[in-house]
């Protein structure tokens, strides 16, 4: 008996395997377009599995790709003379308007819409076969059927799908708001859906129709997930403040949370727009009574301040730091804060002594084994602003080993990698590299990659390694805050070593220095340089890109950062900026989806 079992599940089994694999091959076939070798193999697993919808249909598609259309219309009029299914109507109807008889197909497409009055369960199965042939007017006929039939269930999401398929965004839209009042938690699938839709131009007229549909259900029916999704209407056109409105409504009808105000400050912080930043986080501490909340907003707010102070102003930005010191103590909870005081004490204030001296005391704290990792390394990151590097090497070092395969001891290999460069130990700085560029950190991953390529590109080309250390050195210049410096470096760089491959590097690097000391005209003739001479090289679509932007957002020339972008889609496919440049040049394109 039971060996009766096994051998009838052996067979079982070996049939199982042979349908799969064969099923393989004639999909292999149907895919490279030999359709007769596909069609053997079809015909032999509809045999096998003559009740199995899947192979008539696989069988069908064949004779059709074949133009073999009677053949085809053969298999489905049997198929129905055994079992009705509207769904092989549509098909029929198909075969018959791939004929070219239009008339019959459309009555047969009727006869299949008709079939749900007395069965509707078949609408998603009719609609999908209709949408399977890109028959999208049919499928819209079979859904607003749908939604008088049976008004218990909802067809706006496929509707949607539907319209944005067909081009139609205001019924797209209008499905959409509809299936986000039926089931309100897609709202952030709903959100993906319709992003490639709108744009940054406020003017676009995508995003008025959005908007004033979202105005409107406001009007109507004040729920929450109107104001979050007009919220996130304005961060895409980057209005924040407008944002900050509907996010400021949605709080006071529940007041539990201030996370995604404390999100839309930091983005627009991210963004650049620091005075509306400035304000959400001045709105965070009047509202907030949790400590931490505070604290984070205090230190955004103080590091604002930061960018740009006058002397005067660093001495009040100080005494605010130490104000809040003397009001939440100096614990386990205000670290974050004491590393941004540690980092305004050096990199702002110059005075690398008492931060220092003031990092030292909080690693005396009782605080976890990460926090004393942070602390270090902002230690060792001050070592190196003072270019003591091998005290810093160490305090790297003893973070690599406390926290082995962290973020964190990863951080702090690419800074030994990167103190190691500084000092002109490229050999070390390489190894270390190698070990970063399957970092699961991707950012880490593409810094090293970065650092690595300068190295490995420049270090065999002159046997001093001159214009490497030059680099390097102008590298540490600008790590330091000494801007002037660095420029300076790199300029004898261009001057002493022309024809060698870092040249492209040191214009690039003193653009970027350009752009920080707001010197647009000479930032600008650096990538023109770039993208002149070395257009063939790694710089080439960073120069295009950098300089894209510095048109857009600097130089008022939208034309000229239109054709740069556009260069960058057509002939930098693999680049990291392919995505973002798209969207920028649909953008000053005018397009109406984004």
């Amino acid at each position: 008996m039971h060996k009766n079992c096994f051998i009838l599940l052996l067979i079982l089994g070996l049939r199982f395997g042979f349908s799969q694999n064969s099923e393989v091959l004639a999909e292999s076939y149907f895919k490279k377009g030999e359709f007769k070798k596909a069609l053997i193999i079809y015909e032999n697993l509809n045999k096998e599995k003559p009740y199995s919808y899947k192979y008539v249909y696989k069988l069908i598609e064949t004779h059709q790709q074949l133009e073999e259309y009677d053949e085809a219309e053969n298999i489905l009029v049997q198929r129905l003379a055994k079992r009705y299914n509207p769904t092989l109507i549509v098909e029929l109807g198909y075969n018959f308007q791939l004929k070219d008889s239009l008339d019959r197909a459309e009555q047969l497409y009727d006869e299949a819409v008709a079939f749900i009055d007395e069965k509707p369960n078949y609408i998603y199965s009719i609609a999908k076969k209709f949408e399977d042939h890109s028959l999208l007017d049919q499928a819209i006929r079979v859904y607003d059927k749908g939604k008088l039939l049976t008004p218990d269930k909802d067809y706006s999401l496929q509707l949607a799908r539907i319209y944005g398929d067909q081009g139609n965004i205001e019924k797209m839209f209008e499905n959409y708001i509809e299936y986000i009042a039926y089931r309100p938690n897609y709202l952030n699938n709903i959100k993906r859906a319709i992003s490639e839709f709108i744009s940054e131009n406020k003017s676009n007229e995508n995003n008025i129709y959005l908007r004033r549909s979202l105005l409107k259900k406001i009007q109507q029916e004040p729920s929450p997930y109107w104001y979050e999704l007009l919220s996130w209407l304005y961060v895409q056109e980057k209005a924040y403040n407008k944002s900050f409105i509907q996010e400021k409504a949605l709080y006071k009808r529940n007041p539990e949370s201030l996370d995604r105000i404390i999100e839309l400050a930091v983005t627009a912080l991210d963004d650049n727009a620091i005075e509306t930043s400035k304000d959400i986080f001045n709105y965070i501490l009047e509202t907030t009574q949790d400590a931490n909340t505070a604290l984070t907003a205090h230190q955004y707010i103080l590091e604002i301040d930061t960018k740009n102070a006058s002397e005067k102003e660093l001495k009040r930005i100080d005494d605010a730091y130490n104000d809040l010191f003397k009001q939440y103590g100096k614990s386990e909870l205000t670290i974050p804060l004491q590393l941004a005081y540690g980092e305004f004490l050096a990199f702002h204030k110059k005075d690398t002594e008492s931060a220092t001296q003031f990092l030292k005391e909080s690693m005396r704290l009782n605080i976890s084994e990460f926090q004393e990792a942070k602390v270090k390394l902002l230690l060792a990151d001050i070592l190196v602003l003072q270019e003591k590097f091998n005290e810093a090497l160490i305090f790297y070092s003893q973070i690599q080993l406390g926290l082995k395969n962290s973020t964190i001891s990863q951080e702090a290999r690419f800074k030994v990698a990167k103190t190691s460069y500084y000092k002109g130990d490229f050999d070390w700085a390489e190894s270390q590299l190698k070990i970063l560029k399957s970092s699961t950190s991707q950012l880490i991953a593409n810094d090293a990659l970065d650092l690595k390529l300068l190295i490995s590109d420049n270090k065999y080309e002159d046997s001093t390694q001159t214009a490497l250390k030059h680099y390097a050195k102008a590298d540490l210049f600008s790590f330091q805050n000494r801007t002037d410096e660095a420029i300076s470096l790199l300029d004898k760089i261009l001057e002493e070593h022309q024809g060698e491959s870092i040249i492209d590097q040191a214009l690039f690097q003193q653009a970027k220095l350009f752009e920080k000391k707001k010197q647009y005209d000479k930032a600008e003739s650096n990538y023109l340089l770039i993208i002149k001479d070395w257009k063939e090289d790694i710089l080439a679509d960073d120069a295009h890109f950098y300089l894209a932007e510095l048109y857009n957002t600097h130089l008022a020339k939208p034309e000229d950062a239109k054709q740069l972008y556009e260069k960058i889609i057509f002939e930098f496919e693999d680049s990291i900026y392919f995505i973002e440049a798209r969207k920028k040049f649909r953008m000053l394109r005018g397009d109406s989806i984004n």
